[in-house]
């Protein structure tokens, strides 16, 4: 049986940019109806993605570092790994986020309703869920639907064994091997989460470097420990075949120089990238205007072809990051609300959540470099930093891009331990459009991570003391 109602403002999505736009729109006094298929808000991010692998990697991370202070004098026992009970730690935590949002949610009054949105014109949508349908009409509609993975062709259907990053972080059990395929952020974050609890992980990656869109001086210390950490890393080398062997594990066949070389692996993790989940919403029945990559096409202010329809998040443009939608949430909120506002980024930031992290903001040299811009730069190197060396992370390394014309910061790299924390500085720079000099001239706290970000600036400055650079 359907049954229609109307609202202020209809939101198709519950993940970071659904859930803030919803929030945002209520703050401002509007009626707001919250649309989503799962049962938790929070989208693939909170329930599927960022949050869980975060607790996965924090618990490497903390078992790495237990091992590398053997070197400082300080030994522990073999840690004994209880998959179960990280499995249901991981859960606690997504759990009480999830609580936390709902919280919020009846706090503004934000009516939520699980079920498949479709659009059936420009003007209504159908929820379905289960054997219930229900259509909304709305004076303003935010589309905040996300991605999914995207898959390989003619792989094996409904093998438990051939994860994604979504089945990959219910960690069911810890495999004796496993192949990564994408030498993306999802591959190596999952590949170090299993290699750390006892996989053998080997990783093959069709272009010749891992993490693309990162300068290769950043990546380089991570590609180092993943070395160690991963079994085989197949670098410029394509998947040929995937297909189901008579004993449990899957058989690979990989292209390696113009050679195909022939694997088995007990599972395999595709994490080749995402894609917008435009064709769940059945939008040809509407106005809406989509790209060849299936991406919403949108303006600066979040609205789509249709007036009085906006999407944000995944779904509109890369780069595919929660704190990017979560941003283009609140203005398509306000924009919606009557209140002027833009989505208008100097740079979006970047983190890769290893050991060691890496992350980057604005202009990469790489991008640089394709595009003919001019930038100068400087770097500081971690093994001058007492804070990084008592750390074991001598590593690392700060490096900024300026403008030459004006020594205004115009990227921002680093890689080591806090890299995801520290970057922040390096995006509020940009935003501020401040100088090498402003930088330099602010007082850092010593001995900190932090502080490599303004000697990096004195570098650039030549007014660095902690290092000696020859004059030329």
């Amino acid at each position: 049986m359907s049954k229609s109602k109307h609202t202020e403002i209809l939101v198709i999505g519950a993940g970071p940019g659904g859930y803030a736009a919803a929030f945002r729109a209520a703050d401002l006094g509007k009626k707001v109806v919250l649309v989503d298929r799962d049962e938790h808000l929070g989208g693939v991010c909170l329930n599927r993605g960022c949050i869980p692998s975060k607790a996965l990697l924090h618990i490497t991370k903390v078992m790495d570092e237990a091992e590398s202070l053997s070197k400082m004098g300080v030994t522990f026992g073999k840690p004994k790994i209880d998959v179960d009970t990280i499995r249901q730690h991981k859960d606690k935590i997504v759990l009480q986020l999830n609580n936390g949002i709902a919280s919020m949610a009846k706090a503004r009054k934000v009516e939520f309703i699980q079920g498949s949105a479709t659009f059936i014109s420009d003007s209504e949508v159908q929820v379905s869920h289960e054997d219930k349908n229900q259509t909304i009409t709305y004076d303003y509609c935010i589309i905040a639907a996300g991605s999914s993975s995207s898959m390989l062709p003619n792989i094996p259907k409904n093998n438990k064994n051939i994860l994604t990053s979504r089945t990959a972080l219910d960690l069911e059990n810890i495999p004796k091997d496993m192949l990564i395929i994408g030498g993306g952020v999802i591959g190596v974050e999952l590949g170090q989460v299993y290699a750390t609890l006892g996989s053998q992980v080997s990783l093959v990656e069709f272009l010749p470097n891992l993490i693309p869109g990162a300068d290769r001086d950043i990546v380089k210390p991570l590609e180092r420990k993943l070395k160690k950490q991963f079994k085989t890393i197949m670098l410029g080398s394509k998947v040929v075949d995937i297909k189901e062997g008579k004993s449990k594990k899957i058989k690979v066949t990989i292209d390696r120089d113009g050679k195909n070389e022939f694997y088995e692996y007990e599972k395999i993790l595709i994490a080749i990238g995402r894609k917008p989940n435009t064709d769940l919403l059945n939008l040809g029945s509407t106005s809406i205007a989509v790209t060849d990559q299936g991406f919403i096409s949108v303006d600066s202010y979040q609205r789509t072809s249709v007036n009085n329809i906006f999407a944000i998040g995944d779904i509109s443009d890369n780069p595919m990051l929660a704190h990017k939608a979560t941003h283009q949430g609140k203005v398509a909120a306000e924009v919606a609300c009557g209140h002027p506002s833009i989505f208008d980024p100097r740079a979006i930031p970047s983190v890769v959540y290893t050991d060691p992290e890496v992350a980057w903001c604005g202009l990469t040299e790489t991008q640089a470099k394709n595009e003919g811009t001019k930038y100068t730069k400087a770097e500081f190197p971690w093994a001058a930093s007492g804070r990084a060396i008592a750390m074991g992370a001598n590593q690392g390394k700060t490096k900024i891009l300026f403008n030459p014309e004006n020594n205004t910061v115009l990227g921002v790299g680093i890689v080591g331990p806090s890299a995801g924390d520290l970057i922040s500085e390096g995006m509020l720079a940009i935003e501020m459009g401040a100088d090498a000099e402003d930088i330099a001239l602010t007082v850092h706290p010593h001995p900190t991570l932090g502080e490599t970000v303004a000697l990096a600036s004195e570098v650039f400055d030549g007014t660095i003391t902690d290092l000696f650079i020859p004059k030329k």
